[in-house]
């Protein structure tokens, strides 16, 4: 199953370069890019991706101002993406899961990218783990079978054999 990425960035040559180093992988489906806050928002709410490239500092709504109106959702897997390192301490408290500081090289976006895949892959195999388990669960409630019935008659009680 391939990985839905949303890019967000102000900055179109920085879009570029993420849409460019994610190209070369199969496993990863570039959803949409936005420009700015308010259309991150409305696309991942419209799209629900598996990971979000957010840049941090973008016009009228900034990364974590996104985060803050998508917290009702499914979060996706965060990678901010900023020339400025000011914000890398606050990125980790709202839980992203990595802080590209711009210019990165393609090792550092890779290793970013491998670690927001194993991230992914484990949510995905947690929620199937949790499925299988209920589904288990049923079945078996569904197997139990009544051995015996409860007769009451003329103020008495027996236990019948099914």
């Amino acid at each position: 199953m391939k990985i839905r990425t949303l890019i967000v960035d102000d900055e179109p040559l920085g879009r570029e370069r993420i849409r460019t180093l994610l190209s070369d992988d199969a496993n990863i489906e570039v959803v949409g890019e936005c420009s700015d806050g308010q259309q991150a928002v409305a696309a991942i709410e419209r799209t629900g991706p598996d990971l979000v490239y957010l840049d941090v500092q973008m016009p009228e709504m900034d990364g974590f101002a996104v985060l803050d109106a998508i917290a009702g959702e499914r979060m996706p897997a965060i990678i901010f993406v900023t020339a400025y390192d000011r914000y890398a301490v606050k990125a980790f408290e709202v839980h992203a899961l990595d802080y590209l500081l711009k210019s990165f090289d393609r090792e550092r976006f890779q290793a970013a990218l491998r670690r927001a895949k194993e991230q992914i892959r484990g949510s995905r195999e947690g929620l199937w783990n949790e499925r299988l388990t209920g589904l288990l669960e049923d079945l078996q409630a569904r197997q139990k079978r009544l051995t015996r019935l409860v007769i009451r008659s003329a103020g008495r009680i027996f236990f019948l054999r099914v």
